[in-house]
């Protein structure tokens, strides 16, 4: 089916075919059309142009009004599957206990283990599919999702299993990520969980696209780290990386070394950091959600994009960190937080948060042949005011696949 939309106030998001990532001053740019058109084939982008072109036919058409067109959000970081919520470590987070303290005390990622070793199978993943759909109308269209809150064999592979089947249903796209090293399980050394993660690297290949660590002080070190990469690579799941979130702890470059799509979190980093990343192809990945709910540095974004380097915004979705998948509120408190340019932002969100998941070849911007994921807004929308009037009502249609949802 062919759908046109016509009357386009602004069209964001136009990117030339073969551009993967925005870096340094690309940045700037966020592709800015006005009074255009735009004409999707089944689920692809088939077209675009400006209001003077003669419009194509179609078989149905959507008179925009003046309302921004622009890609779904790209959400390149999240933990959605997880059981019931952490709602009692908020009162610890108010009474100033830190994510460190927290987790001393068997909370933070053990507590959501425990919740998760006790839930059923079809439970987990009626609950993850309910967060997916609200991030859906949110304007998110494709979404990575972590494993990491089984911690042990056998619950590991359940959570893998339930974002299996997310992704087969899913109408966006779904990109899978092994984290068995989210924390040291109950019951196991250190050093044998991380004999137990490389072991379970068989069985999570299956269903995984990614692999990822928490390196971390407190976690996993950079020997844990570069051991478990290395036994994720030979399964051929490609490296992501937790780093720097609560000190610097060379997950940055251990990333780099093996190759990591993205490295993320980076709350605290140093020039040391950004001169690692250049040259390479990693997305520095930062997660704004995270910092305003626990208190964190925000990453900065600023310095590494001047220095060159391309930034990617992701929400970290979890129960402990970052109890939202709103991907509108994290690119507003890149702009807020960060001092982030709406365009800068919006680049972050989307085709970038699309590279940092594997997928920018097919979604992240309105580029020919990439998939109709769109957002519609009202009339009278703009990049700008998307993040000046962060909690007023905007999207007036979510297309995911060309379709409505």
């Amino acid at each position: 089916m062919k759908r046109l939309f016509k009357n386009i106030g602004i069209l964001a998001g136009v990117v030339p075919s073969g551009i993967l990532r925005k870096q340094g001053a690309e940045m700037d740019d966020a592709g800015l059309k006005t009074d255009a058109w735009l004409l999707t084939d089944g689920d692809r982008i088939a077209a675009f142009g400006d209001a003077g072109q003669p419009c194509p036919e179609a078989d149905e058409t959507i008179d925009c009004e003046g309302g921004m067109l622009m890609p779904a959000f790209c959400d390149s970081h999240t933990h959605i599957v997880y059981a019931g919520s952490r709602e009692d470590e908020f009162i610890d987070k108010i009474n100033g206990l830190s994510y460190e303290q927290i987790a001393a005390r068997g909370g933070g990622i053990l507590n959501s283990a425990d919740r998760l070793h006790e839930t059923p199978e079809e439970v987990l993943y009626s609950q993850a599919v309910e967060r997916l759909i609200e991030m859906n109308y949110q304007g998110t269209g494709s979404v990575e999702i972590k494993s990491g809150y089984g911690l042990n064999p056998e619950d590991e592979i359940r959570m893998l299993r339930v974002i299996d089947r997310i992704k087969q249903h899913s109408p966006g796209i779904i990109r899978t990520t092994f984290l068995g090293a989210h924390a040291v399980g109950r019951g196991y050394t250190h050093e044998g969980y991380v004999d137990a993660v490389c072991e379970m690297m068989t069985e999570a290949a299956r269903y995984a696209d990614f692999v990822d660590v928490f390196c971390e002080k407190g976690f996993f070190t950079v020997e844990d780290t570069a051991r478990i990469l290395e036994a994720g690579i030979k399964h051929g799941l490609r490296p992501k990386i937790h780093a720097n979130q609560l000190a610097v702890s060379g997950g940055v470059q251990v990333g780099i070394k093996f190759g990591a799509l993205s490295v993320d979190h980076l709350e605290q980093t140093g020039p040391e950091e950004i001169e690692a990343l250049r040259g390479s192809d990693t997305m520095p990945t930062m997660l704004p959600g995270s910092s305003f709910f626990l208190g964190l540095p925000y990453g900065r974004a600023r310095d590494f994009i001047e220095a060159g380097l391309g930034v990617a915004l992701a929400s970290d979705f979890n129960p402990g960190s970052a109890p939202s998948g709103d991907m509108r509120f994290v690119m507003a408190l890149g702009c807020i937080k960060m001092k982030l340019t709406p365009e800068r932002a919006f680049n972050a969100v989307t085709i970038n948060g699309a590279y940092a998941m594997g997928i920018s070849d097919i979604a992240g911007s309105v580029t020919a042949g990439k998939r109709a994921d769109l957002i519609l807004t009202r009339p009278g929308w703009n990049l700008t005011k998307m993040v000046y009037l962060h909690q007023t009502p905007y999207i007036r249609q979510v297309y995911l696949s060309g379709e409505p949802i």
